[in-house]
C-alpha cells in the first residue's frame, strides 16, 4: 500500500514539474489548426537612468550621448540573467539648464523608464544646452522619486548622472540621495567631464562609492570615432528592407514609422557606421514596437487579430480576412527575422573588423557605461553572450 501511494505521489510531482517547465519555456498562441509558439518574455530588466548636465559647457557631452546611444544599446542587447535576455529600459532628465524651471532644481524629466529606443533617440537629439544651476542631489533624488523603479530583485537598477561642477551643490544633499538609492537597491555612476583628480576633489567619486558605484572621467569634447567596416553598405541596404517589414496599426501607426526614418537619418547624419549600429539595435530583441506595429504586437499578445477593425489596419489590409490578415503577418514576421539574423551575421564580421583596426583605449562616454554596467551586473549573476 505505502508503495502505490509513493509511486502516485512521484507521478503527480513528475506531472507538475513538467507542467512547470512547460510554461516557463514557452506560450502558444494558436492560429486556428496552426500554432505559433513564441518564447515567454523575461520578466528581468536593466533599468538605467542618465543624468544629464545641459549647462553651456556641455555640448560635447551631448554630442557623446547622441553618437553612443546605439553602441550602448548593441552592448546590453548581449546581456543575460540566466538563460533570459533582460529587457532594457531607459530613462532621461536633463539638469543645470537656464530654461528650465528654477523652483524645480533646473531639473526636467525628459523622459520616464521607456523601452521605445525611437523615442529615446528623438529625446537626446532635441537636447539644447544653456547656462544654469547644477543641482547633483536634487536630480538624483527627483529621479528616485518619479521613477517606477520596481522591487525585483534579479533588475538592474543603475542611475548615472554626467557634469563637471561640485557634486555638492544644491540644497539635497548627495548624501542623503545616495541613502534613499541603496534603499531602492540603485546604484549611482557618476561621470565627470573633465579631469580625474578634479572630479575627485569636487566629490564625484564619493558620490559615486555611497552606492558601490563606478566614479569615471571623460574627454567630453572628444569626437566619437566611427571606424568604416566593409560590410556597412550591405547592412545599410538591409536596413531599408528591414523598415518594409512593418505593418502600422492603430492611430499613431503612421507618425511612428515617421519617427522610425527621422531617426534613422538622426543616426546617419553622425556618420555611416553610426547609422550602421543603430541597424544593428534595429536587429536585436531590444528593439520593441508593440504600440504600432503589428508584427510585434502580435507577438507579444499585445492585440487579438479578430478585434481588430477595419479604421485601424493599414490601405494593404483593410477589407481582408482574419485568416488574410494573419498569414500577412506571418509572412512579415518570417520576413523580418531573416533579415534581422543576415544584419547580426554580418555585424559580427564588422566587430572583428574594427577590434582588428582599432587598438586605442577609449575614454568617451560609451566605453564608461558600458563597462561600469558589466561590473556592476555581475553581482546579480548577469553574464554577457
Amino acid at each position: 500500500m505505502k508503495t502505490s501511494i509513493k509511486k502516485i505521489l512521484f507521478c503527480c510531482t513528475l506531472i507538475a514539474f513538467i507542467s512547470c517547465n512547460a510554461k516557463n519555456k514557452k506560450q502558444v498562441v494558436a492560429y486556428n489548426d496552426a500554432k505559433t509558439v513564441h518564447p515567454e518574455p523575461s520578466k528581468q530588466f536593466i533599468k538605467v537612468a542618465l543624468l544629464l548636465d545641459t549647462s553651456n559647457s556641455m555640448d560635447g557631452l551631448i554630442d557623446q550621448a547622441k553618437a553612443q546611444l546605439w553602441d550602448i544599446v548593441n552592448e546590453l542587447s548581449y546581456a543575460k540573467c540566466g538563460v533570459k535576455k533582460p529587457n532594457l529600459q531607459i530613462a532621461l532628465y536633463e539638469y543645470g539648464n537656464d530654461r528650465l524651471h528654477s523652483n524645480e532644481g533646473y531639473i526636467r524629466q525628459v523622459l520616464a523608464f521607456s523601452d521605445d529606443l525611437d523615442e529615446i533617440s528623438k529625446e537626446l537629439f532635441s537636447l539644447t544646452t544653456n547656462g544654469g544651476e547644477e543641482y547633483c542631489g536634487q536630480v538624483i533624488q527627483t529621479s528616485l522619486n518619479q521613477l517606477n523603479w520596481g522591487k525585483n530583485p534579479d533588475d538592474l537598477k543603475l542611475i548615472f548622472i554626467a557634469g563637471n561642477e561640485p557634486f555638492t551643490q544644491g540644497k539635497i544633499n548627495y548624501k542623503d540621495a545616495s541613502t534613499n538609492a541603496k534603499e531602492k537597491d540603485v546604484t549611482i555612476n557618476t561621470i565627470f567631464c573633465g579631469d580625474y583628480n578634479q572630479g575627485v576633489s569636487s566629490y564625484w567619486k564619493d558620490g559615486a562609492q555611497l552606492t558601490n558605484g563606478d566614479y569615471m572621467a571623460i574627454n567630453q569634447n572628444r569626437k566619437t570615432v566611427h571606424i568604416v567596416s566593409p560590410y556597412d553598405d550591405e547592412i545599410l541596404i538591409l536596413n531599408q528592407k528591414l523598415n518594409k517589414t512593418y505593418v502600422i496599426y492603430g492611430s499613431i501607426g503612421r507618425q511612428k514609422l515617421a519617427l522610425q526614418a527621422e531617426q534613422d537619418s538622426n543616426a546617419g547624419s553622425y556618420s555611416k557606421a553610426n547609422a550602421v549600429k543603430r541597424t544593428v539595435s534595429k536587429s536585436s530583441h531590444l528593439y520593441k514596437n508593440q504600440t504600432w506595429d503589428l508584427v510585434d504586437a502580435e507577438a507579444q499578445n499585445e492585440v487579438v487579430i479578430e478585434d481588430l477593425k477595419d479604421d485601424v489596419l493599414p490601405d494593404e489590409l483593410k477589407g481582408k480576412t482574419k485568416e488574410e490578415i494573419k498569414t500577412y503577418i506571418d509572412s512579415k514576421r518570417k520576413e523580418r527575422e531573416a533579415i534581422q539574423k543576415q544584419i547580426q551575421e554580418l555585424n559580427a564580421k564588422r566587430i572583428d573588423y574594427i577590434s582588428k583596426q582599432n587598438k586605442e583605449t577609449t575614454h568617451g562616454l560609451e566605453n564608461a557605461m558600458v563597462k561600469a554596467i558589466k561590473e556592476q551586473a555581475k553581482k546579480k549573476k548577469y553574464t554577457w553572450n
